[in-house]
């Protein structure tokens, strides 16, 4: 089944918010994984910025692995 535009959005947001929560978006980890995600899932890292600014509380439980 097919993913909608926000469940791809809410997995991008949830790598990433993943990540700044433990202050590693500089890490290699992060540098080899996250352009791949985006090119997979046909977004641009801006519109995942803005995805995490206006769901930020869901986005940062995903990311922490607490139920939404």
């Amino acid at each position: 089944m097919a993913k909608t535009r926000e469940q791809k959005l809410f997995g991008a947001a949830v790598l990433k918010a993943s990540f700044q929560l433990r202050e590693a978006l500089e890490s290699p980890a992060f540098k080899l994984v996250y352009p791949g995600v985006l090119r997979d899932l046909g977004l641009e890292d801006k519109e995942v910025d803005d995805f995490i600014t206006s769901n930020r509380e869901a986005v940062e439980k995903a990311a922490r692995g607490q139920p939404t």
